[in-house]
């Protein structure tokens, strides 16, 4: 029986509504599933003192060969060191990216006890201080995030101090810590547990590419809204002797200790160590919430080489993949893209396959005005292996943000496997602009595991925003607190120290920063400032004297809150 007109028009009317309805909603997971992940704090520990972002920077620009001598505290160097790779039980290099005094840490800071502490895996420690230095780097106090929907996502993969407890053989050494204070899941577990924090928490292993599928993992679950904001990175230290033998004999490393990447004399990869996290939201969450944005994720992919001509040997095609699948998700066209941070270890094999990849993807069409402009951060730090992949990260963040490219080191006779004619890519040996005739300041990074695991991430410069005019006020109070009483007079000096780094920065948001996005801890100062000048002498003669006239301190103790009266006077007349 055929419905009457008017209700087939009603029908009609309803479907189509229906249908529009559902588009609308189709359109908007769409963007959703593509939105752009927002960078807004870097947490970073680099050989060379490289310990936060701007001094990260800073040896990056300046060109700085971060390798030394493996240092004395680690093994006897020439106790196991021999020329000869083939010698049994002895490694042919000295040298690699290391990091000062990877034996201080303050447990009491974390609330830990110090026996604990003891069984402690160095980079779970290192982890641990480094995420809390990125949420302070995006204003953001580690105390305020108990029970948020918060994910951790941590790379790593080596296990050298569970190794020479191991070798040890002294089973006092041995205790209920040790079984949460060495296996790798515990890096990421800590932290959410320390923080309070509720999103999904793991520690991902997938050899050299573990902390830049880290980043990739966590812009999956902001995208799909399991969490608010992610935590993710990577680590890797370099503590015992035996993995570097096994290394030698696999004949991976350069005997140089350095990563001489795409250059006639790579003979393979220096070790490093360091590590680095980022705090991630949802571009449109940044932007609402007003944070400092480092630079944006547009894109990122995973893949694995399957098939090749071997377990380690790369596969030139799964990296064209991934890097198509990246841009596929960013939306962008292979020429959008003016840099590529390469994983470029420094070997005679593998640096030919990259290029090439870069070439299929990203080099084909090109100008020889506009090549793509291609380098390599191992060539400062090392391979940092686990956490090669953020270094990486940070590397091209700090790129897009500055408007500058970093020099490639090591480059004096390049790879006479390569056909650098017919490759449009240029990899400057000295500091350069990043490219002006791009429409936006756009770099991707690359990381490949041993194991087959590759990762490719495209980062943009972060979008423009308004200057916005704030009222000034007269007066401000800028608050410092710390755990321990001795450590204000040390904050102040750093203080002191970023502010004649940035002489023009607003008085307002750094009182802001200083108030509200650091933790709030027992021992405390408050100064009243009527200007940045003002803010800089008073904290300068406090270092100097202890104490200052615009400057008040105390201990706050635990569960000794101070009553609170309110008084109203009122109004006459």
């Amino acid at each position: 029986m055929t419905p009457e007109p008017n209700r087939q028009q009603e029908i009609i009317k309803r479907s189509l509504l229906e249908i529009r309805d559902l588009k609308g909603k189709l359109q908007a997971a769409e963007r959703t599933l593509h939105e752009p992940i927002a960078i807004v704090g870097i947490g970073c520990r680099f050989p060379a003192g490289a310990d936060t972002p701007e001094r990260y920077w800073q040896l990056l620009k300046n060109g700085v060969d971060a390798t030394r001598e493996v240092p004395a505290d680690r093994w006897d160097v020439n106790g196991y060191y021999d020329p000869n790779p083939d010698a049994p039980g002895k490694m042919y290099t000295q040298r690699g990216g290391f990091l000062d005094r990877v034996d201080l840490f303050d447990p009491l800071f974390f609330n830990i006890p110090p026996r604990e502490a003891v069984s402690m895996d160095p980079q779970h420690r290192l982890f641990v201080e480094v995420v809390w230095e990125a949420l302070e780097n995006a204003g953001i106090a580690p105390d305020s995030l108990a029970n948020s929907k918060t994910g951790v996502f941590a790379g790593i993969t080596a296990y050298d101090y569970a190794q020479l407890i191991s070798l040890s053989r002294d089973p006092s050494l041995l205790d209920a810590y040790a079984s949460t204070g060495n296996p790798l899941n515990f890096v990421s577990g800590r932290v959410s547990y320390l923080l309070g924090l509720q999103g999904p928490s793991m520690a991902l292993d997938t050899a050299c590419s573990s902390s830049l599928v880290s980043v990739h993992l966590a812009c999956q679950n902001l995208r799909l809204g399991v969490i608010d904001m992610a935590l993710a990175g990577g680590v890797n230290m370099v503590l015992s002797p035996e993995t570097m033998v096994t290394l030698s004999k696999a004949k991976m490393l350069a005997a140089d200790g350095r990563c001489k990447t795409f250059d006639a004399s790579a003979d393979g990869y220096a070790r490093g160590e360091g590590g680095g996290v980022v705090v991630l939201k949802r571009l449109s969450d940044a932007l609402r919430d007003g944070d400092n944005i480092w630079a944006v994720i547009r894109g990122s992919a995973v893949n694995q080489d399957g098939p090749s001509s071997g377990l380690t040997v790369p596969n030139g095609q799964a990296q064209q993949l991934v890097m198509r699948e990246a841009l596929a998700l960013a939306g962008l066209n292979p020429h959008d893209v003016s840099y590529v941070d390469a994983h470029g270890t420094g070997t005679s094999l593998g640096d030919p396959i990259e290029l090439r990849a870069l070439e299929a993807v990203y080099g084909t069409g090109r100008s020889s005005e506009n090549p793509l402009i291609v380098g390599s951060a191992k060539t400062n730090l090392g391979h940092l292996e686990a956490a090669a992949g953020i270094a990486g990260l940070i590397k091209i963040a700090l790129t897009v943000h500055h408007g500058q490219i970093a020099p490639h080191l090591n480059l004096e006779h390049p790879n006479p496997n390569v056909a650098w004619d017919k490759l449009h890519i240029h990899v400057p040996t000295q500091g350069m602009p990043f490219p002006t005739h791009a429409a936006s300041r756009i770099a991707a990074v690359s990381s490949f595991g041993a194991s087959g695991t590759n990762g490719h991430i495209i980062v943009e410069a972060a979008p423009q925003r308004p200057i916005e005019q704030k009222p000034q006020r007269p007066l401000h109070v800028v608050t410092l607190s710390t755990k321990h009483p001795e450590d204000l007079r040390v904050l102040a000096e750093r203080i002191v120290a970023e502010l004649n780094a940035q002489p023009n920065a607003s008085l307002a948001d750094v009182a802001t920063t200083l108030n509200s996005g650091r933790a709030s801890m027992p021992y405390r100062a408050a100064i009243r400032a009527e200007s940045l000048v003002g803010l800089k002498r008073t904290l300068t003669d406090y270092v100097a004297n202890g104490a200052s006239v615009n400057l008040l301190g105390g201990h706050a103790r635990a569960n000794q809150r101070p009553k609170i009266a309110l008084l109203h006077t009122g109004k006459i007349g």
